[in-house]
């Protein structure tokens, strides 16, 4: 009797300028991917019109039966509805997977985009040894995913792990979020940009070059990102933290500093063989995750 070959999954990456989709077997090997432009304006009718004819092209022999959505802004807890998409014109509530379930004929689960870069790099990426990991993404904002013994943690109503929105300084700067002195007003590529009038990636270029000034910043941004992260490991007591996002080019720079200060912040009982890792997969994650969330969704993850 011959044994059913378990069926492809497709990861979809919806960002504010592309969308990325995948097509990956189970055992994570990528056959086929594309690249299209996300519509603009990007309405949800024409974002979702958009997906269903590259999820065609991609898979014009309907072999795959899953596909996982990675969506800029906090997914319900049941991956249905996008509550709000980052970046994204008309998104409120948006019933993301019975749109495209009825468009593609193919049934779909959603997830916060920083969720599914975590389940990415917990797959297939710097995570993959681990059960019990953070990540970080430090971007034009700074978001994070928590995965507990292997699987994705989103809380009871789908919006945990929202880690750029912890409070790292009361007096500090004004956060989007209606928080004051969050993580991400200190992690992020806009708070490096205002506080040092450069963009990362030149301080990076200038810190490589010998710039003490610039190597001086990076250290104090490795501290300043521990004093965050210690909170996190302290509730959570992971196994790794990964470091993702572009500003993670800069990690040499700033990865030593940071882990020094944890290990001055944060007792040994708490980080007992706690890692700090860089992430692997780049603007993939994303896509790898959406990938991992549809075979957990098939029950193959």
């Amino acid at each position: 009797m011959l044994k059913s070959v378990p069926a492809p999954v497709i990861g979809v990456d919806l960002g504010g300028t592309a969308i990325k989709l995948g097509c990956f077997q189970p055992d994570g090997t990528l056959v086929a991917e594309r690249q299209v432009p996300t519509p603009q304006p990007s309405t949800p009718e024409a974002v979702v019109a958009a997906m269903a004819a590259a999820i065609a092209d991609l898979d014009p022999q309907n072999h795959v039966k899953t596909i996982g959505v990675g969506t800029p802004g906090p997914a319900d807890a049941q991956g249905r509805i996008a509550r709000v998409a980052i970046n994204l014109a008309g998104w409120q509530d948006v019933p993301l997977a019975d749109w495209l379930e009825s468009q593609t004929q193919r049934s779909v689960i959603i997830a916060n985009d920083a969720n599914c870069a975590g389940l990415g790099e917990a797959w297939l990426g710097s995570g993959r040894s681990f059960q019990d990991l953070i990540l970080l993404t430090l971007g034009t904002g700074v978001g994070g995913a928590i995965i507990l013994k292997g699987e994705l943690f989103v809380g009871r109503d789908g919006t945990a792990a929202e880690l750029g929105l912890i409070t790292l300084n009361p007096d500090g700067p004004a956060c989007n979020s209606g928080n004051q002195g969050s993580l991400e007003q200190y992690g992020s590529i806009q708070a490096i940009e205002r506080r040092t009038g450069m963009e990362p990636a030149l301080l990076g270029a200038r810190a490589q070059a010998g710039d003490p000034e610039a190597i001086a910043f990076w250290q104090a941004y490795g501290r300043e990102l521990a004093a965050g992260i210690a909170s996190l490991v302290y509730v959570l007591t992971p196994e790794a933290v990964i470091i993702g996002g572009g500003i993670s080019a800069s990690a040499p720079f700033f990865l030593p500093a940071l882990e020094a200060e944890l290990q001055r912040r944060v007792l040994p009982s708490s980080r007992q063989g706690l890692q700090l890792r860089v992430a692997e997969l780049g603007n993939r994650a994303g896509m790898v995750g959406a990938a991992k969330l549809a075979l957990v969704h098939q029950g193959l993850g």
